[in-house]
């Protein structure tokens, strides 16, 4: 599912450095297991906050391959659902591939404009005339606004998924476009490849 020519080394690097200091806190919870004199709980703690951050590391970088054989502009992308996320805003971002979309949504506002974050993250803005739907990004251009996707037929036994989400799912399904999605409910962001849903934390740009 990876481009192979991705090559994001310094996102590489970090994530090693990230491991090797995680396996190293877990060789010293292992040591110490036995020693009933010592509170393991903090350097747990530990663990997990660097696993979360590793998780951070390794989304940014998949997020970026797969966008950049598509878009130069994937770092616009990436910093406008950071900064939805940490607003709560709801959005829906289409990143065309290599299928045609047209025929597989109900065509929203043209806007042909360049992508830059700001322009992104004004789009969402509730109550917006153009924030309820998905943006169609193509190559380094915001084609349109406020598109209805498809939506899935999947069920996912209890689990409830939102309006954005089901749409994310429901086009991805029929192209091999990537969409993404931040909820506005949690703030989590997730992107969608092939009819599955990925969660993504991006880290701070």
């Amino acid at each position: 599912m990876l481009d192979q020519n991705c090559n994001f080394t310094p996102l590489k690097h970090k994530l090693k450095e990230q491991l090797t200091d995680i396996t190293g806190h877990l060789t010293k919870v292992i040591v110490h297991l036995d020693d009933n004199s010592s509170c393991l709980l903090g350097e747990l703690h530990m663990v997990r906050t660097k696993f979360m951050e590793a998780e951070s590391i390794s989304s940014t970088y998949y997020l970026n391959c797969f966008l950049f054989p598509f878009t130069s502009k994937y770092q616009e992308i990436a910093r406008s659902i950071y900064h939805l996320a940490q607003k709560k805003r709801g959005a829906l971002i289409v990143i065309q591939r290599e299928d045609q979309l047209d025929s597989l949504m109900t065509p929203g506002i043209p806007l042909s404009a360049e992508i830059t974050s700001p322009l992104l993250e004004s789009i969402f803005v509730p109550g917006s005339p153009l924030h309820d739907g998905a943006v169609l990004v193509r190559k380094d251009m915001i084609i349109s606004a406020a598109n209805v996707l498809p939506l899935t037929s999947k069920t996912y036994g209890d689990r409830k998924l939102g309006t954005r989400h089901r749409a994310a799912i429901g086009l991805s399904e029929m192209c091999d476009a990537l969409v993404l999605v931040v909820s506005e409910e949690t703030g989590k962001t997730s992107f969608c490849l092939k009819g599955t849903l990925y969660p993504l934390s991006i880290s701070s740009p």
